[in-house]
């Protein structure tokens, strides 16, 4: 199948509310390109050179999404241009999507990224080191920073019930926090949660941004 009749195939299965972000990392721009005609806009990079060279070279109405684990030497690359950052795991790096984003004079919707998943190989706040760092309060002081919702990786398996677990485990995280932190803000509304082999999973769990690579581009070639 073409990438446009997988795009189609992944948005028929989409509610109303839930964006796609396609995973573009180490495809070529001709795919990109080819999910671009078929009318995605929204294309998900994790790597920051790679992203910038897409950016550089793409048609300028892409949302660009960083979805990886992001190095805080890295941000002023991405800084001018980048519509969102799905993986803040530490106020450090808030800190520094801030000191970028207010050089360019720019406003960054970012989501905290928290652990879910039972590998230790994945990034992100616990439950309660999220709470700390909202409870401390100094994030409400970053001006050019917009924090936007929450992002998480279920465990990388083949047990549906442990993936659904873990799903709304981050929506129950996401409407406390909500609840405690952000009443007053409206833009605080994401849960990016889902990939190629469980979005279905997450859309039922609440995701409202689902990350989908594979199931669009087929497998990468590295």
């Amino acid at each position: 199948m073409s990438i446009q009749a997988n795009l189609k195939e992944v948005l028929s299965e989409l509610p109303t509310g839930v964006r796609l972000v396609a995973v573009s990392k180490f495809h070529p721009n001709e795919a990109l390109e080819e999910a671009y005609a078929a009318g995605q806009r929204i294309f998900g990079e994790s790597h920051v050179q790679e992203m910038t060279q897409k950016y550089e070279t793409l048609p300028k109405d892409i949302e660009w999404h960083f979805i990886g684990h992001l190095q805080t030497n890295k941000v002023k690359y991405m800084a001018p241009y980048v519509a969102m950052i799905h993986a803040i795991d530490s106020y450090k790096l808030l800190a520094e999507v801030n000191k970028q984003a207010a050089k360019v004079h720019r406003v960054i919707p970012c989501l905290l990224q928290i652990h879910i998943a039972q590998e230790e190989t994945k990034f992100g706040f616990s439950f309660d080191e999220c709470r700390e760092m909202l409870n401390a309060g100094r994030w409400k002081e970053l001006k050019n920073v917009r924090l936007s919702g929450v992002m998480g990786m279920a465990t990388n398996v083949d047990d549906d019930e442990q993936i659904k677990r873990e799903f709304c485990s981050l929506n129950t995280f996401f409407k406390e926090i909500r609840q405690s932190y952000f009443a007053d803000s409206a833009y605080f509304k994401e849960i990016s949660m889902g990939m190629s082999h469980d979005y279905p999973l997450a859309v039922e769990a609440g995701s409202t941004l689902v990350r989908v690579g594979s199931r669009i581009f087929g497998e990468r070639n590295y």
